[in-house]
């Protein structure tokens, strides 16, 4: 038996890097075309949300929002971590109790906690960027990273990117709604640590909208504050 110093933390992968590529590639050939409705979902998001502070007439638009990314998280957690992810991985059941939970809480945010946005600042800006990210750049790194288009990762139907565009909605309202922050930044940091496990250069980004959030909300946190 092996010294328990001789391991490293891709010792207890579940799965290999081409597998879990492979996986992608399956489940997006398996939902085409919702590819289409999913970017259309996106892009409403980014057309929804005001350039300046939201008037009581927009408030709409923060509850279309919420519940687009509801729909969103809802489905990740059925059709990618129950139906695909859990056949690679057994803790994906847990990962899918998550994202429903998510999903609950958006919804709730559609009937109680409504969302209004401002994007004047520095804060709401980086909501902005991120989102773009998530939508138009993280689909780019599989052909990038040399891969298939097919194995692309789409916002709303893999998971990080619909984490990663969720943080950016988060981070353009105002004021934060810090209790929706908690299951997607968990996410991120699970996944980035996995792929930064398996030496994969998707790792930085969901590691980096975890710094992005942290620096945003300081920032948010400083300003009310008075200190810059």
């Amino acid at each position: 038996m092996s010294e328990w110093w001789s391991y490293s933390p891709s010792s207890f992968l579940l799965f290999s890097p081409r597998t879990y590529y492979r996986l992608f590639e399956l489940y997006n050939e398996a939902v085409w075309p919702l590819q289409i409705i999913a970017l259309a979902l996106g892009l409403a998001i980014v057309g929804l949300i005001p350039g300046g502070q939201t008037s009581a007439k927009l408030e709409w638009r923060g509850r279309a929002v919420a519940a687009i990314l509801a729909a969103c998280w809802l489905f990740v957690a059925w059709a990618y971590l129950l139906e695909r992810y859990d056949s690679i991985n057994w803790a994906a059941r847990y990962f899918a109790i998550g994202f429903a939970l998510q999903a609950a809480l958006l919804v709730w945010t559609v009937v109680r906690d409504r969302l209004r946005f401002d994007v004047s600042g520095f804060v709401g800006k980086s909501g902005v960027a991120v989102i773009v990210y998530a939508l138009a750049i993280h689909p780019l790194i599989a052909p990038l990273a040399g891969r298939p288009w097919t194995q692309a990762e789409i916002f709303g139907l893999a998971p990080d990117p619909t984490a990663i565009a969720t943080l950016g909605v988060l981070l353009a309202a105002a004021p934060i709604r810090a209790h929706l922050l908690v299951l997607p930044l968990l996410w991120c940091a699970i996944s980035g640590l996995t792929l930064w496990t398996m030496e994969q250069p998707e790792a930085l980004a969901p590691l980096l909208a975890v710094a992005t959030i942290g620096v945003s909300v300081w920032r948010a946190v400083a300003h009310r504050r008075g200190r810059v």
